[in-house]
């Protein structure tokens, strides 16, 4: 979060983040023009193993030499590293971020002679066309391009040098810059790195995240590039390509045929252009290019633009987007499977001003029958802003709050930022002084910024021994007061220096032998790593921890949670919310949400109740507010709002089992929890630049209302074969249509898909451990064309006991009139003492008599309801055990 006061004004200042123009690196690419590319491959210098392709480039300008390097990894990726042959030192490698290192397939040569060499990629007639002069390389599939690399001539190679007098005369920029009162010495001179990529037939591009843009990313030529650089934004500005807080180096690009994705592995500032030659045609412009014939193929590059370090690139070729998210997976690991009350609802503010305070508002979601299970202490509940203590008068006697929480199953989340109060009364201060473990500034002393305490420290959580110690911080017999019901939140992370170059860290900072413009983007996820590693820790490995971070890189979802930092309370932060976790969700980072009903100012009570709906249907369910705020807390806006907010956080409760399950499949698959449609429906082009409304899972399409005011939506509904069902009204309506839908204060327009089975939990209660031995209703809706298939799975919550196979997990289907549960993990054991206490089937047609087959073979009847104007058909208390096998017969 940010202060206010020290700006005095709401909207962000533009003046405190550079253009591209005010960035001389991004300046000096972007002046390269496409044309005829420098680089030829020296073929005579070509090694081919098993393994990999090695091959030297030459620079005929200026005769310095690098080292192409070209790997067929398992699972449809080709890796292409380029590096200097020789540089004066070691340039900067991204560790850590691939979970392991990529197992190779075999390359063969197909052919070769004076102009190139074409390598087989062995799948389908793949292969890689190496062009020696000028040098590009083209990924084909039978006649068919799916993406080239320098065949615009944008590769550029700022190679290492020694200062020569007449080279800083040309352009001093190169070895010093300035930004406003900062200086930035860059003692290792020029050494951008920049590439471009061609996308034949693609007109789509997502990713790229963190932005407040659109899904649809937009071509740049009329303004900036996106930039990637983790900044601690203050209100940020909407529908543009600054930076934000977090970034993944990661783009999707979707046509009706294919998607692929491209996964830029450097941490340094990064600016990615975006052009397109359909971008800025009518439909008028396109229809006459069809009726004169010059129906040139669209097509989409992109330039990729890095300020140090190598370029090490993954082409991701799909041809599925499960098969993108997967290749991307095997890469940098998928979402951490997330205990499951913190799929619940979460109360926070900066701050709850005492114990006192948080113990009012806990009563209070009691006593108006709202659930919720984690509330949230903000930087006001430390000893002075030294985080790992809690303020002696204010939080006398956390135990003793925590316990009050655990009574009631309930947790907290305490804040803990990476910038360390300069005290030598402060143990945490001293220790990692006196360990070395600070961040030096470029003379070698210890790096201090301003933050929330005044003259801070920033621990170099690079350094694995530093993050091994920080870790050993959240002992129980370390972090005092905390319990096991305490998690984490990690904020300001970027890092966050109020006054430093740009409000983060100077790019001239030492992190052993690298500098911090090495590193930049990968300091939160350090961060996050080191503090999930210590909750995972203080319970000798057994629980699984939970973690929010702000700032994020690739890999990033391997930790825990992230949020979109420090919205407002405006209509149009409501609706980025949706496009800005969908992009998430693209490059594997499922758990994501945004502050319900905005972080500053204050929200009206329809947006508030709007936030809420649509809050309650996205992964990270939070509602936080700043400090300056009039509070807000549910049940103050009079009963009718209490009682909309109420009803919304109570459907996310009875949608638990289903968002836990997707949330493990996310773990076990890679695949995004809240998607967009065309990830479902990749060859519908209605659905490609869709970004207000989603879907969870498969199964359930969410369209929340987020205009002021609305008295109806209109939603996209999917699919030519599709039925989809109202899940308030059980009302069936068709796929492939526009469907308008009439809407009050109280709609929520949510639709399940024809064809499914969707496992929830309709008795709600104050938190989702107090609800975990419950009964579940198994909603049916069908599909005449199709099986309607679910699945349900089962474990302890917390643990990582699932890996050892404690868990249950059972598919459920129905087709020729038999509803199903069949165990898919025979080898697993858990026990549960749910049931299913309801069965309601939509598009049902009325049975005569309704059968039940337990495991033991002893068959029964059932009692139901059939309401023949809904066609809906209510099967009462059959009374299996969730876990066992059964059958239910309509007859």
């Amino acid at each position: 979060m940010r202060a206010s006061s020290r700006y005095g004004t709401w909207a962000v200042d533009r003046g405190n983040f550079k253009t591209c123009d005010q960035s001389a690196f991004c300046k000096r690419q972007r002046a390269l023009k496409p044309g005829e590319s420098p680089y030829r491959a020296l073929l005579e210098t070509m090694e081919l193993t098993n393994t990999r392709l090695t091959l030297q480039l030459i620079n005929d300008n200026n005769k310095v030499r690098l080292l192409l390097e070209l790997y067929r990894l398992q699972g449809n990726i080709t890796r292409v590293k380029i590096n200097e042959l020789k540089p004066l030192k070691p340039r900067y490698e991204v560790p850590d971020v691939l979970i392991r290192e990529p197992p190779t397939e075999p390359l063969s040569l197909l052919s070769q002679d004076e102009n190139g060499v074409v390598l087989s990629l062995g799948a389908e007639s793949q292969r890689v066309i190496v062009s020696a002069r000028p040098f590009r390389l083209d990924i084909m599939e039978g006649r068919e391009v799916l993406m080239s690399l320098n065949s615009r001539g944008l590769l550029a190679f700022e190679h290492l040098r020694m200062p020569k007098e007449e080279e800083e005369k040309v352009e001093d920029v190169m070895w010093e810059e300035t930004f406003k009162s900062h200086s930035d010495s860059k003692p290792n001179g020029p050494s951008a790195v920049s590439l471009d990529f061609s996308l034949p037939g693609v007109e789509h591009v997502y990713g790229i995240p963190e932005h407040a843009d659109t899904l649809r990313l937009k071509t740049t030529d009329n303004g900036d590039p996106y930039r990637l650089y983790n900044l601690d934004v203050f209100q940020y500005e909407l529908y543009n390509p600054m930076a934000l807080y977090g970034a993944v180096p990661v783009m999707l690009a979707h046509n009706a045929q294919r998607t692929t994705g491209i996964f830029w592995l450097n941490a340094a500032e990064t600016w990615v252009d975006i052009s397109s030659n359909t971008a800025g045609k009518t439909v008028f412009g396109k229809m006459l290019d069809y009726v004169q014939g010059s129906s040139e193929t669209p097509q989409t590059d992109v330039r990729w633009i890095s300020e140090s370090g190598i370029i090490d690139v993954f082409i991701m070729l799909g041809p599925t987007p499960n098969d993108v998210f997967s290749q991307y997976a095997s890469l940098t690991g998928t979402q951490s499977f997330p205990p499951l009350a913190s799929l619940g609802y979460h109360q926070c503010r900066w701050n709850y001003n005492d114990q006192e305070d948080v113990q009012s508002v806990d009563a209070g979601f009691d006593e108006h029958d709202i659930p919720y299970d984690f509330i949230w202490l903000d930087i006001e509940h430390t000893d002075g802003k030294r985080y790992f203590t809690w303020d002696p008068h204010k939080f006398a006697t956390p135990k003793e709050m925590l316990q009050g929480l655990m009574d009631k199953k309930r947790k907290m989340v305490a804040i803990v930022d990476p910038h360390i109060k300069v005290d030598s009364n402060y143990k945490i201060h001293n220790e990692i002084r006196s360990r070395g473990f600070y961040i030096k500034n470029k003379d070698g002393g210890d790096y201090e910024g301003w933050c929330w305490p005044g003259s801070a420290g920033y621990p170099d959580f690079t350094r694995a021994d530093m993050r091994a110690w920080w870790a050993s911080m959240f002992a129980y017999d370390q972090y005092e007061g905390s319990m096991e019901n305490l998690y984490t939140w990690n904020d300001m992370n970027e890092p966050s220096v109020f006054n430093g170059p740009e409000v983060t860290m100077h790019k001239d900072a030492m992190h052993g032998a690298w500098e911090h413009r090495d590193v930049h983007n990968l300091y939160g996820f350090y961060v996050q790593m080191a503090t999930a590693e210590g909750l995972i820790q203080r319970s000798g490995g057994v629980e699984r921890p939970f973690v929010l971070t702000r700032a994020f890189f690739a890999g990033s979802q391997r930790f825990g949670a992230v949020w979109t930092g420090d919205n407002a309370a405006e209509w149009d932060h409501l609706k980025i919310s949706i496009p800005m976790c969908l992009s998430l969700g693209l490059v594997g980072i499922s758990f994501c949400g945004a502050d319900v009903g905005g972080f500053f100012k204050s929200p009206s009570t329809e947006l508030l109740v709007r936030w809420y709906q649509t809050g309650a249907y996205q992964p990270f369910f939070r509602a936080h507010a700043h400090l300056d705020t009039p509070r807000r807390e549910p049940w103050l806006f009079g009963p009718e709002n209490t009682a909309l907010i109420r009803e919304a956080v109570r459907q996310r409760y009875t949608f638990m089992p289903y968002w836990y399950q997707q949330f493990y499949l996310a773990h076990r698959t890679g695949q995004p929890v809240m998607r967009p449609l065309w990830v479902e429906y990749p060859q519908d082009p209605a659905t490609f630049a869709l970004d207000d409304e989603f879907l969870i899972g498969r199964d359930l399409l969410v369209h929340p209302v987020t205009e002021e005011g609305a008295r109806g939506v209109t939603a996209y509904l999917p699919g030519k074969d599709e039925v989809w069902f109202d899940i308030h009204t059980f009302q069936k309506h068709n796929g492939a249509q526009n469907l308008y839908i009439p809407v009050t204060m109280s709609s929520i327009p949510v639709f399940q898909r024809g064809g499914s089975i969707i496992p929830r939990k309709m008795r709600v209660r104050r938190s989702s451990s107090c609800m975990e031995h419950d009964p579940y209703t198994l909603y049916v809706a069908l599909n005449p064309q199709r099986t309607a298939e679910g699945e349900l799975y089962i474990d302890d919550g917390h643990t990582f006991n699932y890996e050892k196979k404690e868990f249950i997990h059972r598919r459920l289907s129905f087709a020729n009139n038999v509803l199903s549960s069949v165990n898919l993990a025979p080898d697993a054991q858990f026990t549960t003492g749910s049931w299913i206490e309801r069965i309601v089937i939509l598009g049902a047609s009325k049975p005569s008599k309704v059968t039940l087959k337990a495991a033991d073979g002893q068959e029964s009847q059932i009692e139901f309801e059939f309401d023949a104007s809904m066609s809906v058909l209510t099967l009462r208390k059959p009374g299996m055990n969730s876990g066992a096998d059964w059958t239910v017969t309509l007859q």
